[in-house]
C-alpha cells in the first residue's frame, strides 16, 4: 500500500496519539479502538487484495457522539491494525452535513464501493448514499448522483429514521436492505434491489416487529446465506437509547425470507454488529462495545468506543448461532497457566486472554478480582437451569458512578435543552441515532 504525504502524515499522528494514551491502564491492549476520540459502530468491514479493512463511525474532534465521520484501519491478521486517513467526512450545505452515518463497502467489478447513511437537517433528514476509491480504499469520492435512495417508503408512516444500508448481490443483480420503522407498529427492515448500484426500486419489508416487545427502530442490518441457511441480524433501539441484538434464521427464496428461528446475538453490551465474507469462506463479525462510563468521564481520558474482538460465525443444526473468536488471536498469547479444578491463579499482566469450559450443570463459573483493590471485582457465572450466563461486576467506583448519574439524569429531566440531532442519543448507553 503507498500512502501520499498528507497520508503518512495522519498515520503518524494517529500513532502520536495512540503513544500518549498508552499509559492509560482502561484502554484495551488486544482489542481495536481509536487512535483517540469517540468511535462506535463498525462499518465497511470487508476483506480487500487480501487485507482486512475496518472503517467506523469516528468524532475527531472529542471523546464524545457527534460530527460523525467514517475512521480507517487496515490490518492482515484481524488483530493488528494500521490506522488510515479518515475516509468520509460530512460536506457542509449537503446531503450529508449532519453526520456520515453507518453502512457497508461492495466490490463493484473492481471498484471499492461504499454504502452510507447521509444525514442533514440535524439528522432529521436520512438518505443512502456512494463512494468510491480509485486509490487502494485510501481517498474516497462521493458519487454525483448523491444519494441514490432519498424517500422512505410511504408504508413506514414517517421520514426521520432510514439508515444503515447493507448491500450484497445475487447474479447480475444487487440487493439491499435498510434499517427503519413502521409508526405505531414497531421496526422494519425494507428490501431493495438495482442493476447499477445507482437507481433501486423498493420490494417490500422483509421483516418487521412488535413495538411493544423488539423496539421502535431496527438498525444496522446484516443479511447474508450461511450453510445453506440465511441470518439477518438486527440492532433494536427503543427510540431513546440502543437496546439488545437479535438474529433471525430462515428460508430465503423469490425475495420473501421465512424465518424458523430467532435468538439474542449478545445480552451484554455489543452492539451495531457488521460481518463480511473474507477469503477462507469465513463470516466475521465484529461489534461496537458500548460505553458505561459518563461524558466527563470519557472526555477526561481523551477517548472511547471499542471493538469486539472479530468472530466467526456458524449455524448449529439447531438453527442456533454460534460465535467463536478468530484464531488469529493465539498468535498474541504470551505465559499460559492452567486451571482444571476449583482454586485460583495468580496473574501479573496488563492483560489477560481466557480460555474457558464451564461444567453445564449446577452453579459454577470464575471470579476475576484485583489484589491491589479487593472491592473491584468480575464474577462470570453459569447458571444450568436457566441456561444463562451471568457477569456481575461489583465495585466501589461503579456504585459512585451510579449515583453521580442519578443525580445528573435528574439535572438534565429538568434542563434538556439538547439539539434535535443529539436529543435520543445521550440516555444511558444511547450513544446512537
Amino acid at each position: 500500500m503507498i500512502l501520499t504525504d498528507i497520508a503518512r502524515s495522519f498515520v503518524d499522528q494517529a500513532a502520536a496519539k495512540r503513544q500518549q494514551l498508552a499509559t492509560d491502564i482502561h484502554r484495551p491492549r488486544y482489542h481495536f479502538l481509536p487512535p483517540s476520540n469517540w468511535m462506535n459502530d463498525p462499518n465497511g468491514f470487508i476483506q480487500w487484495a487480501g487485507q482486512y479493512h475496518l472503517f467506523y463511525q469516528y468524532n475527531p474532534f472529542g471523546a464524545t457522539w457527534g460530527n460523525m465521520h467514517w475512521g480507517h484501519a487496515v490490518s492482515t491478521d484481524l488483530i493488528h491494525w494500521t490506522d488510515l486517513p479518515i475516509a468520509i467526512a460530512p460536506t457542509p450545505g449537503s446531503y450529508d452535513e449532519a453526520g456520515i452515518f453507518s453502512g457497508c463497502m461492495v466490490n463493484n467489478n473492481g471498484v471499492p464501493t461504499i454504502f452510507y447513511t447521509a444525514t442533514a437537517e440535524q439528522c432529521t433528514v436520512q438518505t443512502q448514499a456512494i463512494a468510491t476509491s480509485a486509490d487502494s480504499l485510501i481517498t474516497w469520492t462521493k458519487h454525483p448522483s448523491n444519494p441514490v435512495m432519498r424517500d422512505v417508503p410511504a408504508e413506514a408512516g414517517q421520514t426521520r429514521d432510514f439508515r444503515d444500508p447493507f448491500v450484497w448481490k445475487e447474479g447480475d443483480t444487487w440487493y439491499m436492505v435498510v434499517g427503519s420503522r413502521i409508526q405505531d407498529v414497531g421496526g422494519v427492515i425494507f428490501l431493495y434491489r438495482s442493476a447499477d448500484l445507482l437507481h433501486w426500486e423498493f420490494l417490500h419489508p422483509i421483516l418487521t416487529g412488535d413495538i411493544k416487545q423488539d423496539g421502535v427502530i431496527w438498525e444496522c442490518p446484516n443479511f447474508f446465506k450461511l450453510g445453506d441457511e440465511w441470518v439477518l441480524i438486527i440492532s433494536m433501539h427503543d427510540g431513546r437509547a440502543t437496546g439488545t441484538v437479535i438474529y433471525v434464521v430462515g428460508s430465503y427464496e423469490n425475495q420473501q425470507f421465512t424465518p424458523v428461528y430467532r435468538g439474542v446475538l449478545d445480552h451484554a453490551v455489543l452492539y451495531a454488529p457488521l460481518s463480511t465474507l473474507d477469503d477462507q469462506n469465513r463470516r466475521v463479525l465484529f461489534g461496537w462495545l458500548r460505553e458505561d462510563r459518563t461524558g466527563a468521564e470519557m472526555t477526561r481520558a481523551g477517548w472511547s468506543g471499542v471493538q469486539s474482538i472479530p468472530r466467526v460465525l456458524t449455524l448449529d443444526a439447531q438453527h442456533r448461532l454460534h460465535m467463536t473468536p478468530v484464531p488469529e488471536l493465539k498468535a498474541i498469547r504470551g505465559h499460559h497457566q492452567q486451571l482444571t479444578a476449583a482454586g485460583s491463579l495468580n496473574v501479573s499482566a496488563a492483560a489477560v486472554d481466557i480460555e474457558a469450559q464451564i461444567a453445564a450443570d449446577g452453579n459454577s463459573g470464575l471470579s476475576f478480582v484485583y489484589s491491589s483493590v479487593t472491592e473491584e471485582q468480575i464474577e462470570i457465572r453459569y447458571n444450568a437451569a436457566a441456561q444463562q450466563l451471568i457477569i456481575h461486576a461489583d465495585s466501589a467506583r461503579r456504585r459512585q458512578r451510579a449515583d453521580h448519574k442519578s443525580q445528573t439524569n435528574a439535572a438534565q429531566r429538568r434542563y434538556n435543552t439538547q439539539s434535535a440531532c443529539a436529543g435520543r442519543r445521550f440516555g444511558g448507553r444511547n450513544y446512537r441515532r
